[in-house]
């Protein structure tokens, strides 16, 4: 990866969708990824192998696999897992890459995974042994890396020390999400500069919510930092259910704009990814659209005329 390549990961049709009133059939979700893979996103995150009864929008997951495998689907696609169950359940649907959420602190281990910090560490090591025999990518995503709901400011050496950890016992991308966007640009140079500087760019990958509007300031800080790998949600959409405060994620149109007009590669098509975010928006009812959206499609259709 060159530094003029930045990585998007989409995770609207999981991050996104899951705390929406308005639960999308199988085939509204294998559409949204369709759409959003037609927009040359090269990462989507599809869905999670959660429990239906705490986040019933994500039931179903292993359908919508078995509906994209059915179809062809090419564009390299991730699985969230929140325990060993859910890593069984993604492998035998097929997932080749999975996400396993990490904590910065106890409240929201507790609140999200009923489970300590320790024991969600330990049940990531145990799965990446198991990722590795059975030839599947692992992320570790660190939720509330900046700030939690519940215990306040997370610790910057809580962070760090997870990040070496999981570095060194074969994570593939270790992502620090600000999972209430309660970040401001100097804390995101603070954590990710000396992340960086240490362990290089090529694991590293950041998740912003734009909970403040601060979420484009964050990815920038972020970039300026030395990050190239970037989650973002179509049309905006976002929040976490177990996490009070959390609104939509950093939106890809937003990113994948400005990115674009600051000279980087994504291999995104703006045109196309308008119609993703259009279809979100017309599947739920309630995804705000990037903050930039009604600029781009009035510039989009004036350089198309």
């Amino acid at each position: 990866m060159t530094a003029r390549r930045v990585v998007i990961t989409d995770v609207g049709p999981r991050d996104g969708l899951q705390n929406q009133q308005k639960i999308l059939s199988v085939e509204q979700r294998i559409e949204l990824v369709k759409a959003i893979a037609a927009a040359g996103v090269p990462h989507i995150e599809v869905g999670s192998f959660v429990s239906p009864k705490a986040v019933p929008a994500m039931a179903s997951t292993g359908q919508v696999f078995a509906g994209l495998r059915r179809d062809g689907f090419a564009t390299s696609t991730v699985a969230l897992i929140p325990n060993m169950k859910g890593y069984e359940l993604a492998r035998d649907a097929g997932a080749k890459t999975v996400t396993m959420v990490l904590y910065g602190s106890e409240g929201m281990a507790h609140a999200n995974a009923s489970m300590s910090m320790a024991e969600t560490e330990a049940v990531t090591l145990d799965i990446l042994v198991l990722a590795k025999e059975d030839d599947i990518k692992v992320i570790a995503t660190i939720a509330v890396a900046f700030t939690c709901p519940f215990d306040g400011s997370t610790a910057q050496s809580t962070v760090t020390q997870l990040v070496a950890k999981f570095l060194e016992a074969g994570a593939d991308q270790v992502v620090l999400a600000d999972t209430i966007g309660a970040a401001n640009p100097q804390q995101v140079r603070e954590l990710c500069a000396p992340l960086v500087r240490r362990h290089g760019a090529e694991k590293l990958g950041c998740h912003f919510h734009d909970t403040r509007a601060m979420g484009l300031a964050n990815v920038y800080a972020a970039l300026e930092s030395g990050i190239r790998r970037f989650d973002s949600s179509i049309a905006g959409l976002g929040g976490c259910p177990f996490a009070p405060g959390a609104s939509g994620n950093v939106a890809t149109d937003d990113i994948a704009m400005m990115l674009q007009q600051m000279g980087y590669e994504t291999g995104i098509d703006l045109n196309k990814l308008m119609q993703a975010s259009d279809l979100a928006q017309a599947l739920t009812g309630t995804a705000p659209g990037g903050r930039a959206k009604a600029w781009l499609q009035g510039h989009l259709i004036k350089q198309a005329s």
